[in-house]
């Protein structure tokens, strides 16, 4: 391939991130958009509290479990880091059960972690499910391959309360928050004090977005419900369909399991890249899983790989990083438009991609900062964003979300 068709010029990226905001406005105001705009019902503590939490967080790639106490507004994790199980294979089999799944998760649970003195629960979701005013969420739809029956519109949090308080023969916990992992981070920023707004972003195995906006701004909230203050939005931005996507990515969603959804995901995240390397050399032999992880080792391997490989790998890695940068732009210009006065943005970054390194070039993360400063400047918002990584952010913005 002689010519880059992945290549965006700047105006394109505007019209990305326009489209972007345009959408994500129309979720404000309507339910079931392109882009979702979930609200989540939880008020995060601005003070963090004294308390354990037991804090779960179910990925695109393992389970982890681990208890979270807050001391004197810090996070301490018991054990560093969670216990990790892969149980992402099983989510993805044919037949998989709900009781299966709880069965896998409740194991890791019980056996590994010191419950006493804890009651509330923080589940980090990492699928579409919609808030609901209690805590609690309902899922959608799955998303990332997984099939697990049984749980598309049900409620996410209380079944699996209800399950191991009935494992552990014993009414032990007594609240469940239900938070996506995009939510998970954008909490696990406000342990950084000082910033007009703040921005979750993940992009891993899959991307999303999400903020808080003004809640008298969201004109689909519900009745009754207070108009004071600031509601989470977890987007579902991974569902966008932005303009100036390729033939290649075409080809990708046709061969997908979810045609005509997810679009932009399947142009930026881990799980997609390596497929849209693959579709653009069709007649060439890959490995049946081939995602963003050898991607990068081709980019960062280029003597061993085969010149047209490493060539287009980079143009594709790079696009990721642009159509990224140019949907947070459009996010900071939808948050800006509802208040000016937001100078100074902390965006806590969560996903392998994301965070990755190109030993040869620009590590994406600088990709992403440097296009969108840019982008900003283009569409006159006089607004910095500064990218932060906080570790265990899932664990620790969830143990916000359950003692809140």
């Amino acid at each position: 391939m002689e010519r880059n068709i992945f290549e965006l010029k700047t105006r394109q990226e505007k019209d990305i991130a326009l489209s972007l905001q345009t959408k994500v406005e129309k979720g404000l105001k309507e339910d079931n958009t392109e882009i979702k705009c979930y609200l989540t019902y939880i008020n995060p503590v601005k003070d963090l509290v004294e308390g354990k939490a037991l804090v779960l967080d179910l990925g695109g790639t393992n389970f982890r479990a681990a208890v979270v106490e807050f001391k004197d507004g810090v996070a301490e994790i018991h054990p560093e880091n969670g216990l990790k199980k892969n149980l992402v294979e099983y989510m993805k089999t044919e037949g998989a059960k709900r009781e299966t799944l709880f069965e896998k998760m409740a194991d890791l649970i019980v056996d590994g972690l010191n419950l006493e003195g804890v009651s509330a629960i923080g589940y980090c979701f990492s699928y579409p499910a919609e808030s609901q005013t209690n805590g609690d969420a309902i899922l959608t739809e799955w998303t990332k391959e997984v099939v697990v029956e049984g749980m598309i519109g049900e409620l996410v949090g209380q079944p699996l309360l209800e399950y191991l308080n009935k494992k552990l023969g014993r009414n032990q916990f007594t609240s469940i928050k239900v938070i996506n992992d995009t939510v998970a981070s954008l909490f696990a920023g406000l342990t950084n004090p000082g910033y007009d707004d703040y921005i979750g972003l993940i992009v891993g195995t899959g991307t999303n977005m999400a903020s808080f906006f003004k809640a008298n701004k969201i004109e689909k909230l519900p009745s009754g419900y207070s108009k004071e203050g600031s509601l989470a939005v977890n987007l579902e931005s991974g569902n966008f369909q932005p303009p100036h996507l390729t033939t290649i990515d075409e080809i990708v969603d046709a061969s997908s399991d979810t045609k005509g959804k997810q679009r932009f995901e399947k142009a930026v995240s881990g799980m997609y890249l390596g497929k849209i390397l693959k579709y653009t050399f069709p007649y060439d032999e890959f490995e049946d899983e081939f995602d963003a992880e050898k991607l990068t080792r081709i980019i960062n391997y280029p003597d061993i790989h085969k010149k047209r490989y490493v060539k287009v790998a980079r143009w594709i890695y790079k696009r990721s990083a642009q159509m990224v940068a140019a949907s947070l732009a459009g996010l900071v210009s939808t948050m800006v438009a509802q208040d000016t006065s937001i100078k100074n943005i902390l965006l806590t970054a969560e996903g392998s991609l994301f965070w990755s390194k190109d030993n040869k070039e620009i590590d994406y993360e600088l990709l992403v900062d440097k296009e969108l400063e840019k982008l900003l400047e283009e569409m006159n918002l006089d607004v910095k964003v500064r990218i932060k990584k906080i570790d265990n952010a899932n664990l620790i913005g969830s143990a916000i979300a359950a003692l809140s």
